[in-house]
């Protein structure tokens, strides 16, 4: 495989973000997402850098997997968290160590940024992607979420 560069995503890179999502959706939840509101989900995100920021990592010229940062205010900490979420990596990538590329990158920028840590919460049957984030460090902590969501 050829080198790995992981970037901040560009608007350029939106209708790819929107189809991994879609894609994510109907892998881990037999979800099908409307088309339209994925599409401008992730548009607002490159309208408004206040709801987060992707990142991307590309091979062998085409981008390979997607990730969104939102954030979080502690006030506990003073300072700003950041949320890892929409991880998606294509299929024939996987198992490859890409999101942990990923993961490495973005923390080296969150401690230049001051941020006070890193957060992801992930579906409680994917086990796969539990072990994959404790073998880099990550714990499960002490929080359990609690969500409310629209219809």
């Amino acid at each position: 495989m050829n080198k790995i560069n992981v970037r901040p995503a560009i608007k350029d890179d939106a209708e790819t973000i929107r189809d991994f999502q879609q894609a994510m959706a109907m892998e881990t939840e037999g979800l099908k997402l409307d088309h339209e509101t994925v599409t401008m989900g992730v548009n607002a995100v490159f309208s408004d850098t206040g709801k987060g920021c992707y990142w991307v990592a590309e091979a062998e010229g085409k981008v390979i997997a997607s990730l969104l940062i939102t954030y979080e205010w502690s006030d506990w900490r003073n300072a700003v968290i950041w949320w890892f979420q929409s991880v998606y990596v294509l299929p024939r990538f996987r198992r490859m160590g890409i999101f942990r590329m990923m993961y490495e990158h973005i923390r080296q920028e969150a401690i230049l940024a001051n941020v006070a840590g890193l957060r992801l919460y992930v579906e409680a049957g994917n086990t796969r992607a539990q072990l994959t984030y404790e073998a880099m460090g990550m714990n499960g902590s002490h929080y359990k979420t609690y969500e409310w969501l629209r219809d």
